[in-house]
């Protein structure tokens, strides 16, 4: 594949120098943008030494480029860890030289490195410059903000557009990481696959603060790529240019046959989104998740999994209906949009149910220990994770209840006065008490299955994760 690449960087309208740094290595296909704080000039040398650290500790192990070879999940986490490194030396760096000239101590920067290798993209960052995809006609947001605001939002402390009249307005800009302000910091990485007619815009938050999706999509498309860092630069100084301003453009030439990729790609982001599992995780999580996930084929009448059997897997439905079996008694059909296995997951290695295609169609197929090294290196995607599965379990669990308290077409249940109860456990009586009740269905041997599912929910739940 061809890679095209141009950048600019701009002081902008309001500040008196430019403290973003911009990096291209054509040989190495890496490219880095970093914007500094620290004031008198302090800024400028430190997003200097990050970019030029992180070319040099790249370019030091670049037999590993050489030797990389596509769909090596091996090599790929050499990589990964390889601009990890890159950005932990430069906090090093940067923090060192801090030290040693005390008005400058305090000084850091952010990060954005994108590094393209064969048909795999590798991405290490930290602070709020951002790298965005833009692929078929979609933006996707390849990074998240290492912000207070960022951090607010997500925690569901304040929302998205009320956040410039909230209390922490004042704190727009406030990091939560950055780059050599200590000598250790966080770093973010992510990779994923790179299709022909990818575009990439790495920038700093001088220029994305006044940019909207449908102008970072229109503009990237444009055939001569010298002149689209300059028009983001106009766009964002004619718009006010509170900032240094800097945008850093790839390109990967096009292909008509990545279209149909590109949009089977998009139609799993969009199928994963819609499993209640994944919900409210960010697109980068997603990717994570497709990164361990394989693609499998089925046909009409094909076990995918069967009960007994070595497993503890977990599977997303994206095309076609799969049953599900439990000691020979159909238990439900799953359609596209819908998982199963999540049990599995948490609770052993061995399948709990019979899978069998109903309808031809593909589905993900997760490895359990995979995704349990994925959630050990990721707090929040392990926390959203586990809280979508605590979540998705009660409501089956409540839905397998009240199966059960109806099976037999008569009212099978005992209600519990809460309040009675605490004071005199023995006045249980079957009644409706309109206020303070526990409903719990009576269990008999009529109902095994049910009853078991319920003991295997319950167990889940109370085990610690």
């Amino acid at each position: 594949m061809e890679i095209k690449h141009w950048a600019a960087t701009d002081v902008g309208r309001k500040r008196s120098h430019n403290e973003d740094n911009f990096l291209i290595d054509k040989n190495l296909n890496l490219f880095v943008v970093a914007d500094g704080m620290g004031g008198h000039a302090s800024g400028e040398v430190a997003s200097a030494i990050a970019v030029h650290t992180i070319r040099d500790v790249v370019f030091a192990e670049r037999d590993l480029l050489t030797r990389y070879t596509d769909f090596d999940a091996t090599a790929q986490m050499e990589l990964c860890t390889l601009l990890e490194y890159a950005v932990h030396h430069a906090s090093a760096q940067i923090f060192r030289k801090a030290q040693q000239e005390p008005e400058k101590r305090g000084m850091g920067t952010t990060v954005v490195a994108l590094l393209i290798i064969g048909q795999r993209g590798f991405i290490a960052y930290v602070g709020d410059s951002r790298i965005y995809l833009s692929r078929n006609g979609v933006i996707y947001p390849l990074t998240e903000d290492h912000s207070l605001m960022n951090e607010l939002i997500r925690s569901g402390k304040v929302r998205a557009d009320e956040f410039a009249v909230s209390p922490y307005a004042n704190f727009k800009n406030a990091m939560t990481r950055a780059v050599g302000v200590y000598e250790h910091v966080e770093v973010d990485i992510l990779d994923f696959e790179i299709l022909p007619g990818d575009a990439f815009l790495l920038c700093s938050d001088g220029l994305y603060d006044y940019l909207e999706d449908p102008e970072i999509t229109s503009n990237l498309a444009l055939a001569n790529i010298e002149d689209i860092p300059g028009r983001f630069i106009d766009l964002a100084n004619s718009r006010g240019g509170k900032d240094n301003v800097t945008a850093l453009v790839v390109q990967v030439s096009h292909d008509e046959s990545s279209a149909t990729r590109a949009a089977q790609l998009h139609f799993t982001v969009e199928t994963l989104r819609r499993i209640p599992l994944m919900d409210q995780l960010s697109y980068q999580q997603l990717v994570k998740i497709m990164n361990i996930a394989r693609m499998q084929q089925f046909r009409v009448g094909e076990v995918v999994c069967r009960e007994g059997s070595a497993g503890g897997d977990l599977y997303a439905v994206l095309d076609g209906a799969i049953t599900l079996s439990r000691g020979g008694m159909p238990m439900s059909t799953l359609n596209a949009g819908e998982c199963f296995g999540e049990t599995d997951l948490i609770a052993g290695e061995l399948a709990r149910a019979t899978a069998i295609a109903d309808k031809p169609g593909k589905l993900l197929k997760i490895d359990r220990k995979d995704i349990l090294e994925v959630l050990r290196r990721d707090a929040s995607l392990a926390s959203k994770l586990l809280w979508n599965l605590a979540r998705e379990l009660g409501k089956r669990l409540e839905d397998a209840q009240m199966s059960l308290s109806k099976a037999g077409g008569e009212d099978r249940t005992m209600v519990v006065d809460i309040d009675e109860a605490t004071d005199a456990p023995e006045a249980i009586e079957e009644s409706t008490n309109p206020r303070a009740v526990v409903v719990i269905p009576k269990l008999t041997k009529a109902e095994p299955e049910l009853v078991e599912e319920i003991e295997e929910f319950e167990d889940v739940l109370d085990e610690p994760v």
